[in-house]
């Protein structure tokens, strides 16, 4: 091999040619070797997650409506404060019976019109000023049922995997939020009171804790028997987990 006079002018990846033959570079190709990325496994619910959830769901039994007072594991219902892992499993709001008043008023409302014209009451009114009246009458007695109906569906008592919720929804300007964690829960009570009450098997549950939240009421919730089998099946359930935890 003809080794080369000026070794200083040569780079170390140069190719040396020697007189008479012909050499052909070649280009190196870097090869791009992909990295497989390990995918974090989905969580999975183990055995006794399972069972857990069945007996609360056997507990609660089903709802069918959105817009039932008894909602077991709703699906359309959420709310902003509530954490991604966190698994709703009841959300209620007071029995449907107590619209049963403003209801009736409503509806009188409606006719109130109409038994002023037949009174004729409002006659010494212009034409143009007869139906405004009307008009703005109706606008009330709209504005007064939306009210109440947004009061009822949005006024709700929720029951998760990790805590107690209480929203009251006063009015559209006017909103309460209220928590307690499961494990704070000293004690459960319930009462039914009157003749609706016991007929439809609606009442409260009075919850108290040991979170800065005091007292936790249900007022006029349907079912109040399994809410409190639920909740006390809910403290069992942490305690257990905590005497585990201190075993461990």
């Amino acid at each position: 091999m003809v080794r080369s006079l000026d070794l200083d002018k040569i780079a170390p990846d140069d190719l040396i040619v020697e007189p008479g033959n012909n050499v052909v570079s070649v280009p190196k190709t870097k090869s791009k070797t992909k990295i497989p990325v390990a995918k974090s496994p989905k969580p999975k619910l183990s055995k006794e997650s399972f069972q857990f959830r069945d007996k609360i769901y056997s507990i609660l039994g089903h709802t069918k409506s959105s817009f039932s007072s008894f909602l077991v594991g709703p699906d359309v219902f959420d709310f902003p404060e509530r954490d991604p892992e966190e698994e709703i499993f009841l959300a209620v709001r007071p029995h449907w019976i107590t619209n049963f008043s403003w209801i009736c008023t409503t509806i009188v409302m409606i006719f109130v019109p109409q038994i002023l014209n037949y009174f004729e009451i409002l006659n010494f009114l212009p034409v143009k000023y007869h139906l405004i009246s009307i008009l703005f009458w109706y606008l009330i007695t709209f504005i007064f049922a939306f009210e109440k109906f947004l009061h009822w569906y949005f006024n709700v008592f929720i029951i998760t995997n990790e805590r107690l919720v209480d929203i009251d929804f006063n009015n559209m300007l006017n909103k309460h939020f209220a928590e307690a964690d499961i494990d704070m829960i000293q004690d459960v009570s319930s009462s039914v009171k009157g003749l609706f009450g016991t007929f439809f098997n609606y009442g409260s549950v009075l919850v108290q804790t040991a979170s800065e939240v005091n007292q936790i009421n249900f007022e006029n919730v349907p079912n109040p028997e399994k809410i409190i089998k639920v909740l006390q099946e809910l403290r069992d359930t942490c305690e257990e987990d905590r005497i585990r935890g201190c075993q461990r």
